[in-house]
């Protein structure tokens, strides 16, 4: 799995006037917040990534200000700062000893709602792998010809010509530093079609919400839309007895059995637009057979394990209390033990959740019950596979908008 991500944060933002002069361009407002805070947000909750590395150039200091150091989820935050603008391959470039091995790499001015771990799956060789938007509308944007998988070559903006556009999200090898031989120097317009005419560069498409912040016309719709775009369904579910064979308290990678279709399942789910929760009751912990560094190993490996396949939770709650407890801190009644509901309120709250749309996947009827108390449909899982009943669910209700 890749562990570090980059944000290309450096251009100049001509295209929008007196609003770049003292702000640069990713972190003008939108939605009443930086643009660029909706990014690092969306990547951290993947929790897969150690680094978030920004690539800044103009008028960094707000950058290197306000992200610099701080963490977000599993994430740090660093800043490569330029002194001189070297374009998109250049950013590279100068950060090339702060780069790891293979890398994500995003664009800062524009937002695509995608399954990002998915590309990163599909990503196993060569140079790069880009993500692209299928069926965008009109001529601003260049198209990129397909073959298969492999991308072909890339046409100009305005020529009117079908297929999908770069979204501007990469996966990408190192490598390509070297073969850059002069700055400054342009991704898009030097380094792919030279990785695209040697067959090296390869992409997959995909149909969520895109937009991208370079016009004053688009950068006035994501402030009136965007915020209500990241508002999506989740699927909450329950661990052991559903994505897990249960045991009886499982708390060692090495004893836990995935039901069938288990990572498939919440694969589907992210590539569906939803939030994917886990909600579990732990009372293993008060019982005094394992510790909460325990859960929380295990749901890290469990983490690890989706992202092989491209999937992803968004985050994992657990309630370590029971009343009959033996480890006295943890011997209490809580609301966020079900079938009290506060486990699936919290992540409400914490989360742009649409309820109505949303449903819980348990196996006892305190699952149920605590679904219902949040509002949340609740589906009984009794055996089989996973993903085949998920899905039979996951499509009842009205897809989320993109």
């Amino acid at each position: 799995m890749l562990r570090q991500a980059a944000i290309l944060v450096g251009g100049l933002g001509t295209r929008l006037g007196e609003r770049t002069r003292t702000v640069p361009k990713p972190m003008l407002e939108v939605g009443g917040r930086p643009f660029l805070d909706m990014l690092i947000d969306e990547l951290a909750r993947y929790d897969a990534f150690d680094e978030i590395l920004l690539l800044a150039g103009y008028r960094a200091e707000s950058i290197q200000q306000r992200y610099d150091g701080a963490v977000r989820g599993r994430a740090r935050l660093a800043v490569s700062l330029e002194q001189a603008p070297l374009g998109t391959a250049g950013a590279l470039v100068h950060a090339g000893d702060r780069l790891q091995e293979r890398f994500l790499l995003l664009n800062g001015d524009s937002f695509f709602d995608f399954n990002v771990l998915d590309l990163i799956s599909r990503a196993k060789s060569g140079a790069v792998h880009m993500a692209l938007r299928a069926d965008v509308v009109g001529d601003r944007y260049g198209r990129v010809v397909l073959d298969g998988d492999l991308v072909r070559s890339f046409i100009a903006p305005g020529h009117g010509a079908p297929g999908p556009v770069n979204a501007g999200v990469y996966v990408v090898d190192r490598s390509i530093i070297a073969g850059i031989s002069h700055l400054p120097s342009s991704l898009e317009q030097d380094v792919f079609p030279e990785l695209a005419a040697r067959g090296t560069m390869s992409g997959t498409a995909y149909r969520g919400y895109f937009i991208d912040i370079g016009i004053p016309e688009d950068l006035a719709r994501a402030d009136r839309e965007l915020n209500e775009r990241l508002r999506r369904p989740a699927v909450f579910f329950d661990r052991d007895g559903v994505l897990n064979h249960d045991a009886g308290y499982t708390f060692e990678p090495g004893t836990l059995q995935w039901i069938d279709g288990a990572m498939e399942a919440v694969k589907a789910v992210n590539d569906a637009g939803y939030f994917a929760f886990v909600a579990t009751n732990q009372s293993g912990v008060a019982r005094g057979f394992y510790e909460e560094s325990h859960v929380h190993a295990l749901h890290r490996w469990m983490a690890d394990e989706m992202a092989l396949i491209g999937a992803h939770i968004d985050a994992f709650e657990y309630c370590p209390d029971h009343p009959d407890g033996k480890i006295e801190r943890y011997r209490r009644v809580s609301e966020r033990r079900k079938p009290a509901p506060g486990m699936l309120l919290d992540l409400l709250s914490r989360f742009p959740v649409d309820t109505a749309r949303s449903l819980l996947i348990g196996d006892k009827e305190h699952d149920l019950e605590a679904a219902r108390a949040a509002g949340i449909s609740g589906h009984l899982f009794s055996g089989g596979n996973l993903e085949a009943f998920v899905k039979q669910y996951l499509f009842q209700k009205a897809a989320p908008s993109h």
